[in-house]
């Protein structure tokens, strides 16, 4: 009898995820086989056993030769990928090969956030007034219609990369300016989308289906950028604010044909009540799932693929905790020179994590996003307040020191 598979398109993009889903796949007994257009990129994942196969992955036609050429050694139980750009192909492929799956064209719409907003839009769904721009003069113009501040960013990509409040004229010119160099447009979209500054606190709806499992609060660190620095699972709301809330996230499931498998929902809880930000029709990266199965017991990647192969999947809570993950994040550019304290932080009663990304010597150059993270502590108890005191204590034994750069 064959061997079961299970297909992942892409992953090095989000190593976290990806090896979550390596490892669940060979715990649940089937082989995980990456298909990659560079798998020299994967070399660094050696110890974890990966099988990846060359293939262009940007072509559909190639992608259904190599499963079907995989199909005669293995038995392929499913197709998905950890990776939001390749994840409406990995419903094309599995559509093709008839197994559990995502509507890739209404994953493809929403990956495009132009396209998601007119959805949402046009369902009644509240979102910020927002204009779409693709060069400098258009961008200007969609700012004086708004009205500063405003957000601008690319129409495609993710982990708040290349998004920054402009407060000026003068920074959105230096914002559109870089944005328009190339360096943050992702695969072949040009687009720039100018949005009104919706303020307020902001919640991640977490939603498996379409029953939501978690809703989290999103702390950011200073303005401009929105590099991540706290997360916590559950949020503290009201019952009227957790209605309305879950009411308008499953609104966003209709409005754009969503409902199979993962979707994230991000959206600020201004003075007008709930305002959507953004729809991921993906599972949320890293620390995400480990938030969630420390605060409820549900094992987000492990039900995924449950799905994707088509068994029943188990999304029933077993316990109700607060967990709570803190970025490390520096305040300067350099070089790291040392890192200390980690260990006895890893030590404190009720951390459940303590993760370094980066080692001394690494040049650190901060991007104003997920990016600059050089580790996290995450943290569990029955309630927040004690959360929040484990977490502070681990932290403030971890300490570093960066040499900055020559001039």
């Amino acid at each position: 009898m064959a061997r079961m598979a299970l297909i992942l398109v892409e992953g090095k993009t989000n190593i976290p995820l990806y090896v979550q889903y390596v490892r669940v796949a060979k715990r649940l007994g089937l082989q995980p086989i990456t298909l990659s257009a560079d798998p020299l990129q994967y070399d660094c994942l050696a110890p974890e056993g990966i099988e990846v196969v060359r293939v262009d992955t940007d072509d559909l036609g190639a992608l259904i030769h190599e499963c079907s050429r995989l199909n005669v050694t293995y038995d392929i139980a499913g197709i998905t990928s950890a990776v939001e750009l390749f994840y409406a192909t990995a419903g094309k492929l599995s559509r093709h090969f008839d197994l559990p799956g995502p509507n890739p064209e209404s994953i493809a719409r929403c990956c495009d956030k132009v396209t998601q907003r007119q959805l949402l839009a046009a369902a009644g769904v509240p979102i910020p007034a927002y204009r779409v721009a693709m060069e400098a003069a258009d961008v200007k113009s969609a700012a004086a219609e708004i009205g500063l501040p405003v957000v601008a960013k690319p129409a495609v990509g993710s982990g708040s990369v290349g998004v920054r409040l402009c407060r000026s004229l003068e920074e959105l010119a230096e914002h559109t300016t870089y944005l328009l160099s190339g360096e943050q447009i992702l695969r072949s979209s040009p687009k720039i989308l100018v949005e009104e500054f919706a303020a307020g606190p902001q919640y991640c709806i977490d939603i498996m289906g379409n029953e939501i499992i978690g809703i989290s609060l999103l702390d950011f660190s200073s303005p401009p950028h929105f590099a991540y620095r706290e997360l916590t699972c559950p949020a503290v709301l009201t019952d009227e604010e957790h209605h309305r809330i879950a009411d308008v996230s499953l609104g966003c499931l209709r409005a754009l044909g969503l409902g199979w498998g993962p979707t994230g929902v991000e959206l600020r809880w201004t003075q007008h009540g709930p305002v959507v930000i953004e729809v991921n029709p993906r599972l949320p990266g890293s620390p995400t799932p480990e938030l969630i199965q420390l605060a409820y017991g549900v094992e987000l990647v492990t039900e995924h693929i449950k799905l994707v192969i088509g068994d029943e999947w188990n999304l029933r809570k077993s316990h109700s905790q607060t967990a709570i993950a803190r970025f490390l994040v520096p305040d300067r550019d350099g070089t790291l020179d040392w890192i200390t304290g980690y260990n006895r932080a890893a030590a404190v009663s009720g951390v459940a994590e303590v993760k370094l990304y980066i080692e001394p010597g690494t040049a650190i150059v901060r991007k104003g996003d997920i990016r600059d993270h050089i580790g996290r502590v995450i943290a569990t108890s029955p309630t927040h307040a004690r959360t929040e005191a484990i977490l502070q204590r681990a932290v403030d034994l971890i300490d570093w020191s960066i040499t900055p750069f020559s001039t």
